[in-house]
């Protein structure tokens, strides 16, 4: 497991290949496909997030993408669109957006296909 503390500043794509909590701030694209990606309670991402699990205390704002769920705990404010098998919204937090679990195919797609095209510019 990654932990990016407190402290940090991100500004640009993120990836990992285990599993991450973010404690800091990010701009930017977070991919962590096979794993799970937890946003603590003083984070904040700015960006698509892309994981196996995606739970969110923090703030986040970009598409939350997930091959299995997407958690918006309370306390967390979240904007924008999850896609994901299962969401779920506790009492307390604040979501504004589009839940689309129909999309979620092709959200993938197009991450995977985008991912691609920075890697060649790179």
């Amino acid at each position: 497991m990654s932990v990016l503390g407190k402290t940090i500043l991100v500004k640009g794509e993120l990836r990992s290949s285990e599993d991450l909590t973010i404690e800091g701030r990010i701009d930017g694209p977070v991919t962590c496909a096979d794993g799970a990606v937890v946003v603590t309670a003083e984070a904040a991402v700015a960006g698509d997030v892309i994981a196996r699990d995606i739970t969110v205390f923090g703030r986040s704002h970009g598409q939350l993408i997930a091959t299995e769920v997407v958690d918006v705990r309370p306390g967390a404010t979240v904007t924008g669109t999850a896609m994901s098998k299962q969401f779920i919204l506790h009492e307390g937090a604040h979501f504004t957006g589009r839940v689309e679990p129909q999309h979620l195919d092709a959200a993938l797609r197009v991450a995977k296909f985008n991912q691609q095209k920075r890697e060649t510019r790179s």
